[in-house]
Formats: C-alpha cells, sequence, structure tokens
C-alpha cells in the first residue's frame, strides 16, 4: 500500500512540474521508419485474425520475418502455436546495467469478427477517407500492436541497447478464450517472466468533442473480472393454437427485465477514488462535479446517478451485468420448448464472481431459470503503481502533451492483463491512444482510428521504451 501511496505523490508532484516534449521528432508520416509501420499496419488489418480463420499463424510469422530482418536473432524470436492460433514472442536484449528482471509488453494480433455486407467499407481493407483510418481493429489492437512493434524495430534500427531485456509477448485470441495469453504466462513463463508489463490495449486519453486537448491521461493499473452466464428456461413447448400461460420465451423475458432493472451496489477502492478525484479536478462540468462528490463520498446518490447516467464511466462505479445475445424457439407455429439468454459481467474487483452469481440468482428469483458459468472467471488485484512506469509514461505523455496529468484508472473491459497479474506480474495499460468518445468504434461496424492518433502513438511507445530502459 505504501507503494502505491508514493506513487500517487509522484502523480501530484508531476501535476505541477514544467514538462517539456521528450523528442524532437514530430509524430507524422515523416519519422523515420514510419512507412514501414504504416505498411505493418495494413498488412495486419488486411488479415482476417478472428476465431475460426487460422490467420493469426500468419500475422505472427509476418512480424516474426519482420523482427528477424531488422536483426534480432533467431534465438529470440518465437512464435508459439496456440490451438489454431499463435502467440510471439521477442526478445530485446539489454546489458543488464538496470540489474532488474526484464520488462514485457503485451498487445493482441486477433480482432473481433466483421461482415463485410453490414460495414460501408471492406472492414479487412485498411482504407484512409477524411483524416481516419478505417477498418477492423484499426484501434483494436492492430494500432498498439504496430506501435509496439514499431518501437522495437526503429531502436534496434539507432542502435539502442537497454539496460534490461525488453520482451513482445503478443497472444493471439484476447478477444475469444485467450488461451495463447495464459500459455504466455504459464507454459512459456521462462521466455516472458518479467517484473511487470506494459500493456498495449489499454491506456490513453480521450480528447474533447469540440476539440483541444484531453484533461488527464489513464493508466490502468486494474480491469474488472470477465464472467459470462447463460440463463435458460425449458417448457414441454405444444401448437402455438393452445397457449400455455407458461411460456419460455415470456419466462425467459421477465427474468431479463429484472437483471435490467437491477442496479449493483456501488464499490469504491483506493485506484477509483484517486481516477474520480483526479479526473473530477480537470474536468469543468457536470461530471467532473459529481466525480469530485463521489471520491468524497461514495454514498452521494445525486452524483452516483449523474455517474451512472454515463456508459463511459458507470462501469467504474462497481459490477455492471448485461443482456447480450438470446435466442428461443423452434417453429413459428409452436410454443417454445426452450429460450436461451447470454448475460455478461464486469465484476469490481473484491466482489467476487460467486457473489454476483448469487446476486443474480436472487434477482431473477425464479427456480425455474437455470443459470450455466461459460466462462472461466480470473480474478485479480489491482497492480500497485510504480514510479519508474509513471515517471516514464510522463516522457511519451509529453511527447504529444506537455505537462498532462496521469490519472490511475481501472478499465471496465478485459485485457490480457488479467492473466499477467493472476501469474504475478504486474500489468499496466499505457498505449498512447488520443480519441474523441464519438469516434470509439472498437469491437463495433466502421471502426476507425484518426491518422494522426496512429503516428502519434508510434512516436509515444518509441519515447515510452527508451524512457524505460534507457541509460540513467
Amino acid at each position: 500500500m505504501h507503494k502505491t501511496m508514493r506513487a500517487l505523490a509522484l502523480l501530484a508532484a508531476i501535476i505541477f512540474t514544467p514538462c517539456y516534449a521528450a523528442d524532437e521528432n514530430v509524430a507524422s508520416k515523416n519519422m523515420p521508419l514510419a512507412t514501414e509501420a504504416l505498411e505493418i499496419y495494413r498488412t495486419a488489418i488486411s488479415m482476417r485474425t478472428v476465431e475460426g480463420q487460422a490467420q493469426v499463424p500468419v500475422l505472427a510469422n509476418f512480424l516474426a520475418d519482420k523482427f528477424r530482418a531488422a536483426g534480432f536473432a533467431d534465438s529470440d524470436i518465437h512464435v508459439l502455436p496456440v490451438g489454431e492460433a499463435a502467440a510471439l514472442v521477442v526478445r530485446y536484449r539489454g546489458d543488464g546495467s538496470a540489474g532488474k528482471k526484464p520488462i514485457s509488453i503485451s498487445a493482441h494480433m486477433d480482432v473481433v469478427e466483421a461482415l463485410p455486407d453490414d460495414w460501408e467499407r471492406d472492414p479487412f481493407t485498411l482504407v484512409e477517407e477524411n483524416g481516419y483510418f478505417y477498418g477492423r481493429g484499426t484501434e483494436d489492437d492492430m494500432a498498439g500492436l504496430t506501435a509496439v512493434t514499431y518501437a522495437f524495430l526503429r531502436l534496434k534500427a539507432e542502435g539502442f541497447v537497454p539496460n534490461r531485456d525488453l520482451i513482445i509477448a503478443f497472444s493471439g485470441d484476447e478477444e475469444t478464450t485467450m488461451l495463447s495469453t495464459q500459455a504466455l504466462v504459464n507454459k512459456y513463463r521462462k521466455l516472458t517472466d518479467s517484473e511487470f508489463v506494459l500493456n498495449a490495449d489499454a491506456g490513453g486519453a480521450e480528447l474533447p468533442e469540440d476539440g483541444g486537448p484531453p484533461t488527464s491521461f489513464e493508466l490502468q493499473a486494474a480491469e474488472k473480472t470477465y464472467a459470462t452466464w447463460e440463463l435458460t428456461v425449458t417448457n414441454p413447448g405444444g401448437h402455438s393454437s393452445l397457449p400455455r400461460k407458461d411460456n419460455a420465451i415470456y419466462e425467459l423475458a421477465a427474468a431479463l427485465l429484472k437483471i435490467q432493472a437491477y442496479q449493483f451496489p456501488v464499490v469504491q477502492n483506493e485506484l477509483t477514488k484517486a481516477y474520480f478525484e483526479g479526473t473530477g479536478k480537470m474536468r469543468k462540468d457536470e461530471i467532473g462535479t459529481a466525480m469530485l462528490a463521489f471520491a468524497e463520498d461514495s454514498t452521494d446518490q445525486a452524483a452516483i446517478d449523474t455517474l451512472r447516467a454515463d456508459p463511459a464511466i458507470v462501469g467504474k462505479l462497481g459490477t455492471t451485468c448485461i443482456t447480450t445475445m438470446i435466442r428461443g424457439g423452434h417453429a413459428e407455429n409452436a410454443l417454445p420448448q426452450s429460450a436461451t439468454a447470454t448475460v455478461n459481467c464486469r465484476i469490481f474487483p473484491g466482489v467476487g464472481v460467486d457473489v454476483t452469481r448469487a446476486a443474480l440468482e436472487k434477482v431473477v428469483g425464479n427456480a425455474g431459470v437455470k443459470i450455466k458459468s461459460l466462462s472461466d472467471p480470473v480474478e485479480t488485484d489491482p497492480s500497485e503503481l510504480r514510479d519508474e512506469v509513471i515517471a516514464a509514461l510522463q516522457k511519451a505523455v509529453d511527447s504529444k502533451y506537455p505537462g498532462l496529468t496521469i490519472i490511475p484508472g481501472m478499465s471496465s473491459g478485459g485485457t490480457d492483463g488479467m492473466h499477467f497479474r493472476a501469474a504475478g506480474i504486474r500489468s499496466y495499460g499505457v498505449n498512447g491512444i488520443y480519441i474523441k468518445s464519438s469516434d470509439v468504434f472498437a469491437h463495433g461496424l466502421n471502426e476507425r482510428l484518426a491518422v494522426q492518433s496512429f503516428y502519434d502513438n508510434l512516436q509515444h511507445w518509441y519515447v515510452l521504451l527508451k524512457a524505460i530502459a534507457g541509460s540513467k
């Protein structure tokens, strides 16, 4: 706990300390190796690295060839098959002068499925239009993957020798089973054992809709537990002309409406308190006022109501459960013999999976609704903040927005970081994406990323890795 408080004190000091750009290069297509980075980005997006397409190993080998061509030894490059997917490990050898264990950098090579017929453009062709890059994975997570790859290639080309080993640990099924991530930290632990992980699938800053700089940069130091349950109601069914009072679809619908109406208890921990307090001071709006009030008093109902009304914030107040899929019936002229819904929950650290399931059972209040787990939840504690991570991240942030405040936070979504934390390796989401809320289409239609944000992230990772593993 004392380490966290010391790091939070460093954050406070940084707020009032003048900062200057850490690198004279301007983030643009004219940066060293930027053309190659764009080609890697374009190629990665063209590969349909979704479940069932067996394209992740193809991408892993494509990247491995890039590292070999850049001068990384074959013995330091590992393409590791995991089912139909693969993981990629690349070690950047340091001189050991830091006297510390390596640092790993995580990102994922797979993407969520995208149906071309639903999109305005081919989701697996990178399209540059009106200042944006369009395509599946432009944000999640080919931008992070490309930026980390770029940083390794550029630093290698410049002859940079880190003071400790840096290890790329790219997973191949983060969007589905995360088996490759588990393999990285368990089966292949000798290749990835690290003091901590820098995660390129979390972190960043929200840009104001009306322009200008962001109010702060969020460092992800925790994430909620991902858990999914299937709710099923069965019934003898029958002919649709002879309706029964007990109907599987209606019974399930009633249960789902109860879940919709239920709000899990509000929870606050040291990390989220720091997030609300720090972000609230930066925001000059109703949300900022509510954040400060909630940080001061986590029972302030007016503040809670205001924050819960914002989809980007509600997940930071406690556990959330939402229905994401539904199916039922077997014929239009028959009573449904079964109806099933998928309920996905994001559980606040420390609340517990069993407690959340018990809450769902109590809310539904119907023994006829059977609840079955569809996932193997991984519960993790927040990562203690580290001075060296914050200091290096500040240099990277300063390369775009000098003096921008870093605020520790918790992700509502799940990332590979959960498995590193579960294996005893602290994880920090530090990706340098600056994006407007209205531009966030990860997992959705017409995913896009501002062209400038792509180049900003290249610069971000180059500065970050050089800062955190450079000579003192």
